[in-house]
């Protein structure tokens, strides 16, 4: 039984973008299957996927935060200064309506998504440099999150700074500190292992549920917009994804990162915890905040499979074998 349960688990996480796809249409379809996906209950879910997180962390990942510090410095001020501009540039360049700008701002005003760490091992980045950067930006993202949308979106809307650091500290910090613990103590166990093994499938069940419940709870003003908003809504979405990843590549040029560090900042900056923007939206903004957040939830994971196939594409092409 266990067998079948890893089995299943690793499908999910090969395609975790098309279950999260699938939720999402299938939520459009029959609103009320998910409309319990909201408030506390999206909090707990999201919380549930940061100690899956924890649980893959030992002690030595966290020891690269000391023994890189430069690379993570750089990799941090990356995160949390070129998503949060670019978003901002196309919030204007656009002329996002209010609710539609907050949920971009906060998909750019989070830190690092927990795949980034797949897709940089997919492409032969720097797997020990892309863990140390998902460390750091959640470790931030308390603080870092609530600053940056104050400073982007505070002319938008009224920002509730310290009711967001609450909110992302119990859902971010203390559950991966939690599953950080557990990991440390009963990792040697067999049972421990088999619980790790099933946690990638687990991660993508729980954020297919707060995409199906943002989509449930905006279903009437998706409707009302119409097929040409969300059209719209995706273009931008893509736009902020793709020049995530190409800025964090340059970043990595500006720096003389070798071609892995470079290919794991790229992908770092480019893909974010779209999952945490869209429980924030759909807690202290407007319900179709989220809207951005849920689609960005399934297209970074799609586009970080790209950008990773590309990578090898390229190794390929150049005769380069691993």
């Amino acid at each position: 039984m266990i067998q079948i349960l890893s089995r299943i688990s690793r499908i999910l996480a090969n395609y975790s973008s098309y279950v999260v796809i699938a939720t999402a249409l299938f939520t459009f379809l029959f609103p009320s299957s998910f409309a319990w996906v909201k408030g506390n209950t999206a909090t707990v879910i999201l919380g549930l996927i940061m100690l899956s997180m924890g649980l893959t962390l030992s002690t030595e990942d966290f020891r690269i935060l000391f023994r890189r510090p430069i690379d993570i410095f750089i990799g941090a001020c990356a995160q949390f200064l070129l998503m949060p501009t670019i978003a901002y540039v196309l919030v204007r360049l656009f002329h996002l309506p209010a609710e539609l700008a907050i949920g971009l701002l906060l998909v750019g005003c989070c830190p690092g998504g927990v795949s980034s760490n797949i897709m940089s091992f997919l492409c032969k980045g720097d797997v020990a440099f892309s863990v140390g950067m998902t460390c750091a930006s959640t470790l931030l993202a308390p603080v870092m999150t609530p600053l940056l949308m104050q400073v982007t979106a505070g002319q938008i809307v009224e920002i509730d700074t310290v009711g967001m650091f609450l909110n992302i500290l119990i859902v971010t910090i203390i559950p991966v500190g939690l599953g950080t613990a557990l990991n440390f103590f009963y990792s040697h166990r067999s049972s421990f292992k088999t619980a790790q093994s099933l946690m990638p499938g687990f991660s993508v069940i729980c954020l297919s549920l707060i995409v199906g419940g943002v989509i449930a709870g905006a279903h009437d003003r998706i409707l009302d917009g119409g097929m040409q908003q969300f059209l719209f809504i995706f273009a931008v979405v893509l736009c902020h994804n793709t020049l995530g990843y190409l800025t964090g590549y340059l970043a990595g040029r500006l720096f003389h990162f070798n071609t892995a560090r470079k290919r794991t900042i790229s992908i770092e900056v480019g893909m974010q915890n779209a999952g945490l923007a869209t429980v924030l939206a759909g807690r202290f903004f407007d319900p179709l905040a989220a809207l951005p957040c849920a689609i960005s939830c399934a297209w970074h994971s799609i586009s970080g499979t790209i950008l990773a196939g590309l990578f090898r594409a390229w190794d390929r092409r150049h005769g380069i074998r691993y």
